[in-house]
C-alpha cells in the first residue's frame, strides 16, 4: 500500500521558474500566492491591476502561454514553466506597440485602471490574426469592465488596431 504524500503547507515556499515578458524569472512562492501578487510584489510589475480579486472585472488579465488569464485567480505555482506576458511587455524598446498607439489615438481609456486588462485581452485577439466584426469585438471584451468610457472609444481603438494589422 502506498503512503499518501505529505501535505504541503500553504506557508512553505515552492520554487518556480517562468518566462515573463521574454525574460526568465524565478522565485519561491507560497502555494496560496496568486500570480497577480507574485507579478506585483516579487517582480515589481505593477501594471497588472487588482480590481475585484474574484476574476469578474478583468483588470488583472495577463497572457499565459498566449491565452488571456485572470492573474488574481491563478496561483503562481500553476504557471511554473509558462510564458507570461504583462502590460509591461507590450511596448518595444520604450515605444508604444501598434495596439497601444491605436488605443491612444482613439482615446480608448480615461482613468487607466482597466487599461492593462483590456490591452492584454485585445492583444490575444490580435495574435489570433482573424477578422472580427464590431459585434464580435464587443462580445470578446464583455468580460472586462470599464466604469469610465462607455466602451465606444475602446471598441474604436480595437477596430483601428485590427484594421492596421497590429499584432504588437
Amino acid at each position: 500500500m502506498n503512503e499518501p504524500p505529505e501535505p504541503i503547507s500553504p506557508y512553505e515556499a515552492i520554487p518556480i521558474r517562468l518566462r515573463v515578458n521574454g525574460e526568465l524569472r524565478s522565485g519561491a512562492v507560497e502555494p496560496r500566492r496568486t500570480l497577480a501578487d507574485f507579478l506585483r510584489e516579487e517582480l515589481s510589475l505593477t501594471g497588472t491591476h487588482l480590481g475585484c480579486e474574484h476574476g469578474v472585472c478583468g483588470a488583472c488579465t495577463v497572457l499565459v502561454d498566449g491565452e488571456p488569464a485572470r492573474s488574481c485567480l491563478l496561483l503562481a505555482v500553476q504557471v511554473n514553466g509558462a510564458e507570461v506576458r504583462t502590460i509591461e511587455g507590450l511596448a518595444v524598446a520604450g515605444e508604444l506597440s501598434p495596439l497601444q498607439s491605436a488605443m491612444r489615438d482613439q482615446h480608448g481609456f480615461q482613468c487607466g485602471f482597466c487599461t492593462p486588462g483590456f490591452l492584454m485581452q485585445i492583444q490575444a485577439l490580435l495574435e489570433e490574426r482573424r477578422a472580427l466584426s464590431e459585434a464580435e469585438v464587443r462580445e470578446e471584451l464583455s468580460g472586462n469592465l470599464c466604469r469610465c468610457t462607455g466602451y465606444e472609444s475602446i471598441v474604436r481603438g480595437v477596430m483601428a488596431a485590427l484594421g492596421s494589422g497590429a499584432d504588437g
